[in-house]
């Protein structure tokens, strides 16, 4: 049975993945951290693998945060692991909504974009990207 979330449990992980990004986690780390309880991972594992994945993969700013570890929790709940490799196309077919989502809500995927550093409006600042990031990925979670 697939998990569902109404809308107190939503705010409940977008309130506390804020919180955690306005404490100082990056915006991949905020995601990860604040919906880890949709794996089997701890928080420090979780914020540790999240790291690099801050400031658009390592500060080059190209794939917003926020949006890498909603993939990443998605990954960690489809994939088979390393008993089962052969669960890429499972997890690449979860993902690809997800991401898809996201470019026509935000017009993109990269960050400086979504920020307005190209020399364009911004389009998205990062606790917005956080909130779209958090409930396309309960969204996702809802359809398993």
């Amino acid at each position: 049975m697939a998990a569902t979330f109404d809308e107190k449990a939503r705010q409940r992980y977008i309130d506390r993945a804020l919180e955690l990004h306005h404490s100082g986690y990056n915006c991949a780390q905020s995601v990860v951290c604040a919906l880890g309880d949709l794996t089997d991972m701890d928080e420090d594992a979780l914020f540790r693998v999240a790291e690099g994945f801050g400031g658009g993969m390592g500060g080059f700013t190209e794939t917003c945060g926020a949006l890498s570890g909603a993939v990443a929790i998605l990954g960690l709940r489809t994939s088979g692991g390393t008993a089962n490799p052969k669960t890429k196309a499972r997890t690449y077919a979860r993902t690809r909504p997800v991401v898809a989502a996201f470019r026509e809500k935000n017009g993109t995927t990269r960050c400086p974009e979504l920020k307005g550093m190209t020399g364009g409006p911004v389009l998205r600042p990062c606790d917005g990207c956080i909130e779209d990031a958090c409930n396309l990925l309960l969204d996702a979670v809802e359809a398993e």
